[in-house]
């Protein structure tokens, strides 16, 4: 073909569906990192709990033979040993669910890679959460739509499709084709003519085409085409929108997620002050049991919501970089220094 205007749309749209692949490609390998990262943190989380919920009940034990022995020497009621037996009972029954979550927590880590660990690198304690980069909500909403991976999937889709309501559209157009023809035939001896002959043909040329009326069919294509070229430009509007809703919102989690992190490092701060006075105040007789029951349970559940607050808050700085479309396998390597091996 020397001219078809049809040939050159659909090349330019085999780049544009390189450009899906590429996207698609791209928005696959972040999610596995978030996935993946947190399924990692949620089976720390599950043993932090399960630590958590020991602890607990070993506290809880000593404080139950303590009402037990005051009970014996008659300083306390038998309400008090009660008291401490039902919380003992209750933490037991949260210690087996946590211990089943963990497996189930670990299933699922090893269903994501294939592998079993028998133990994960925890984060570490002295880890300072530092605020996103650049700390600017529409520079993240900027940055989104932009060239996060949905609106790239998007854009390329549009442009495949734009191409399409050209090409049909081309259809009509007339077409110009180089043709070259060769072409040999013998003619054999006969009575009259005893010597056979040979005659070879060749034939260079340019076909010009111009399609007058090819029925409704290309008509109906190009009508169809451009259609569909208008809702991918509406669905690119809506990814657009997503990315932006996306990225504010994951935005705040972080800032949120940072702030919680030093309100529950206060919390917890304040729940063991009130956890040491509780004892204090029970030794002396001015605190009943159920008081320290409840500090320990108040510093117990602040350890947990202090513990779930660090990691999810990690985890959104992974989730806000994703609606960006700028994560990447360094910044699992930033988590990794957190980590305590």
């Amino acid at each position: 073909p020397v001219f078809r205007l049809q040939n050159w749309y659909q090349f330019e749209q085999g780049e544009q569906q390189v450009r899906q692949a590429e996207a698609a490609f791209g928005q696959a390998s972040q999610d596995l990192i978030v996935r993946v990262s947190q399924a990692y943190f949620d089976v720390l989380s599950a043993q932090d709990t399960l630590g958590l919920a020991r602890a607990q009940k070993a506290a809880i034990s000593e404080q139950l033979a303590q009402a037990k022995r005051n009970f014996e020497v008659g300083t306390a009621t038998i309400t008090d040993t009660h008291e401490a037996q039902a919380r003992f009972d209750l933490i037991v029954a949260q210690e087996i669910a946590a211990q089943n979550d963990l497996e189930n927590k670990r299933r699922a880590l090893q269903a994501l890679n294939g592998k079993e660990y028998a133990e994960l690198a925890p984060l570490r304690a002295d880890v300072r959460l530092a605020p996103p980069n650049p700390n600017n909500m529409q520079d993240w909403v900027d940055l989104a739509q932009k060239q996060s991976y949905p609106v790239a999937l998007q854009e390329a889709t549009t442009e495949v499709a734009r191409l399409e309501a050209k090409r049909s559209f081309a259809a009509h157009l007339p077409t110009l084709d180089f043709i070259a023809t060769y072409g040999k035939t013998g003619q054999s001896a006969t009575v009259t003519s005893p010597v056979g002959s040979d005659v070879t043909t060749t034939q260079i040329g340019l076909q010009f085409a111009l399609p007058l009326y090819q029925g409704g069919a290309i008509s109906s294509r190009e009508r169809e085409a451009a259609a569909l070229h208008l809702k991918a430009k509406d669905d690119l509007e809506n990814a657009r929108r997503q990315a932006a809703l996306t990225a504010q919102q994951t935005y705040l989690s972080v800032i949120n997620g940072i702030a919680q992190v030093g309100a529950l490092e206060q919390a917890l701060v304040s729940s063991q002050s009130a956890l040491d006075s509780n004892k204090l105040g029970y030794e002396v007789g001015v605190r009943i049991n159920i008081d320290v029951l409840n500090a320990q349970q108040q510093l117990f559940s602040t350890r947990r919501d202090l513990s779930t607050a660090r990691y999810n808050a990690i985890l959104n700085q992974l989730r806000l970089k994703a609606a960006a479309g700028s994560l990447r396998d360094q910044d699992l390597e930033e988590v990794n220094r957190a980590l305590s091996f």
